[in-house]
């Protein structure tokens, strides 16, 4: 095998694929990245058995080839080597990696690709193509919401499935709910329901970043791929059901709180400075039009900020954390966030008053 490439062009590839691979692996191959050299192209491979990445790239391919090599040592060599460089690299009768530019030269030991797995073949029965923009929507906005407590597994992820026309994705981690709607792409009406997985979940997100235009996404029971323009990431799914969140969803919240966005985090973010760490916990007192956040830590002092509101029912005295609170606010495009609540013990409703396709639901905290 020998490549020449251009030293941009490997490092984009690199900079995907590595970020795959874990740092520590029991089973040494993991760690490595799959070199696959034909005709015109070079192809990159990286898997943690659970993710595999595939990108092809264009180089100048003087003898085919595959072997592996340790992806982040590749990736940390290439991102040193100066900007517009042309990288040479062969495979020697040594079964090493001969890596050459200007007057660097190194030798990386490699591991047989006949040992490499491979996860992505299998039917995947059901596919479509989604907007790239559209899918980062459904992503960023629920995202935050992901559980990382591993005992509920099932709420390791985002929840993507199709109901009446549309297609949605949901997280929470218990505390907080983020529901993200967008109109049912062609092809889509039939995907089983499915759980992504947290690290497929930012993998894509990054993708997207360097991608425009729209993707494919092909779904099994098990796995999802996703197919940017030379870019293929195929996860396994999480094997759980996800709860009915619908019935977490309140239906009988009638009272509103109508409160501009930016104002209101700046707000939240300036009484929660003195607030506890484990707890992080606000006050809110709706009265007259006005709302009072109040925070009291034995420990550093107390914090009461006003401002007015549009809200015109009766006293209203409910709890929430902060950090929640900032988190949902961060996801708001609109000028305004629209609070439907309904008591002191009832989990609130939040909405962006631009955007009705967003819905997060909070659960209030005693204080």
């Amino acid at each position: 095998m020998k490549i020449s490439i251009d030293r941009g062009i490997l490092l984009k590839a690199l900079n995907h694929v590595q970020s795959v691979v874990e740092r520590r692996n029991t089973i040494p191959i993991l760690s490595n990245v799959k070199i696959d050299a034909n005709e015109k192209k070079l192809s990159l491979i990286a898997t943690d058995l659970d993710l595999e990445i595939i990108e092809s790239i264009d180089a100048n391919v003087a003898g085919s080839g595959s072997t592996t090599v340790s992806a982040h040592t590749l990736y940390d060599i290439v991102r040193k080597i100066p900007e517009g460089s042309m990288i040479e690299m062969e495979l020697n009768n040594n079964d090493q990696m001969e890596i050459k530019s200007g007057q660097s030269n190194f030798d990386l030991p490699c591991l047989p690709d006949e040992d490499f797995p491979e996860m992505s073949s299998g039917e995947m029965p059901c596919g479509f193509s989604i907007d790239s923009d559209d899918l980062a929507r459904l992503i960023d906005k629920a995202k935050f919401a992901i559980s990382t407590e591993e005992t509920r597994y099932y709420l390791n992820g985002i929840f993507l499935h199709s109901v009446d026309n549309e297609l949605r994705s949901v997280a929470t981690d218990g505390h907080r709910l983020a529901c993200i709607k967008s109109d049912l792409p062609a092809g889509a009406e039939d995907i089983p329901s499915i759980i992504i997985p947290r690290k497929a979940v930012g993998e894509v997100r990054k993708l997207i970043e360097d991608s425009s235009g729209t993707l494919d996404i092909k779904v099994s029971d098990t796995k999802i791929q996703f197919n940017f323009n030379d870019i293929q990431l195929t996860s396994k799914l999480i094997d759980g059901t996800f709860p009915d969140y619908e019935r977490v969803i309140p239906k009988n919240n009638d009272k509103e709180l109508l409160i501009e966005t930016k104002a209101f985090a700046s707000s939240i973010d300036r009484v929660a400075t003195i607030s506890s760490d484990k707890s992080k916990a606000v006050k809110f007192l709706l009265k007259d039009g006005l709302l009072t956040l109040t925070v009291i830590n034995p420990e550093t002092g107390k914090a009461i900020e006003k401002t007015p509101v549009d809200y015109s029912y009766e006293e209203l005295e409910i709890g929430f954390n902060a950090r929640y609170l900032l988190d949902i606010a961060s996801q708001i495009d609109g000028s305004n966030i629209l609070f439907a609540l309904e008591g002191s013990g009832s989990p609130a409703l939040i909405t962006d008053s631009d955007d009705s396709q967003a819905t997060y639901v909070l659960m209030p905290m005693r204080v």
